[in-house]
Formats: structure tokens, C-alpha cells, sequence
């Protein structure tokens, strides 16, 4: 350097203030960015697992209420079975004038239980639909928490890239986002 402001830098001054000037726009710039963005999606991704994980339980609630009212009905259809097996018996053992009334009555019960039978049968199916429904809740709930565990992990690796200035680590950190997002993905398709 000289007194008349002329300035000579050699290749390792020209290098820091290079370093110096792109940092931050550098690593620690993208990194900030990318923390910022995988932090984001990472929210969205825990959103949909909590919401995955209440909605599996309304459903097994749901899938329990029908399960209930079907053996509501099946208990019915009991009663009504019980009730026509009486009138059978009473056919025989009842007066004449009485057997016809018996009679009308076995049929009675025999009709209402048919009816009884359809509704409990259909309560059933909806339980098991509702059992389904919430068994695919819990499995896509399962994958959201992947795919939030997988971006937790890759906001931890950029932090430690950063204090490290690791370039190997900044891509382990696009690395595993990329799985969190492929993870995300799959739960959001129910794969």
C-alpha cells in the first residue's frame, strides 16, 4: 500500500474481502432461508398428523356408537325371536279359539324380525367403515409424524452446519428435507 492511494492486493486479500462480501448471501444466508422454509412446511406437516390423530379417534368413536347400536338391535331381534318362539308354542298349547290369534302373532314377530335383522346388519357394515376410515387416519398420521420427525432433524443438521461452516452438512440438510417432503407427500396421497 502506498501513500498516494494506490493499493496492491495480493490473491489472499482479493479472497477475504470476496468472502466477505458474498457471506451473507452465502451459506449462512441460505441456510437462514431454508430453515425458514423447512420450519414452515414442518408446521404444516405436524398440523396434518394432529389433525390425522384427532379425526382417526372421532371416527373409532363413530365406528363404537355403531357397533353399540347394532347390538341394540341385535338384542331386539332376540326378543322379538324369543317372542315368536313363545307364540309357536302357545299355537299348540292354547285353546282353539286362541290358535288363530297365536298364529298371527308368530308371523308378526317372524316379518318384524327380518326388518330388525336388515337395520342390525347395516348398523355392522357402518361400523367397520368407520373402523377403516379411522384405521387410514392413524397410518397417514403416522406418516405425517415421519415426515415432521425427518424436518425437525434436517433444521438441527442446519444449525449445526452453520456453527460448522459444512457445505457436506448443508447438503445432508437438503438431503433429508427432501425425504421429510417425499414423506409429507406420500401421507397427503394415503400411501
Amino acid at each position: 500500500m502506498s501513500g498516494h492511494g494506490f493499493h496492491a492486493h495480493g490473491p489472499h486479500d482479493h479472497e477475504l474481502e470476496h468472502q466477505a462480501e458474498a457471506e451473507p448471501h452465502g451459506m449462512a444466508g441460505h441456510l437462514a432461508v431454508a430453515t425458514a422454509i423447512i420450519a414452515t412446511i414442518g408446521a404444516i406437516f405436524s398440523y396434518m398428523g394432529g389433525l390425522g390423530q384427532v379425526n382417526a379417534g372421532l371416527y373409532k368413536n363413530e365406528a363404537a356408537i355403531k357397533k353399540t347400536d347394532a347390538a341394540n338391535q341385535w338384542a331386539y331381534y332376540q326378543a322379538k325371536n324369543n317372542r315368536q318362539n313363545i307364540a309357536e308354542i302357545a299355537v299348540d298349547l292354547a285353546p282353539e279359539a286362541r290358535k288363530d290369534y297365536y298364529r298371527g302373532e308368530a308371523v308378526r314377530y317372524k316379518t318384524e324380525k327380518a326388518e330388525i335383522q336388515k337395520q342390525a346388519e347395516e348398523l355392522e357394515k357402518q361400523s367397520k367403515e368407520w373402523d377403516e376410515k379411522s384405521e387410514r387416519q392413524l397410518q397417514g398420521h403416522e406418516r405425517w409424524q415421519q415426515a415432521t420427525t425427518a424436518l425437525q432433524i434436517s433444521i438441527a443438521m442446519a444449525a449445526i452446519a452453520l456453527l460448522a461452516r459444512s457445505r457436506r452438512l448443508q447438503i445432508g440438510v437438503y438431503g433429508v428435507t427432501t425425504i421429510g417432503v417425499v414423506l409429507g407427500i406420500l401421507a397427503w396421497m394415503n400411501i
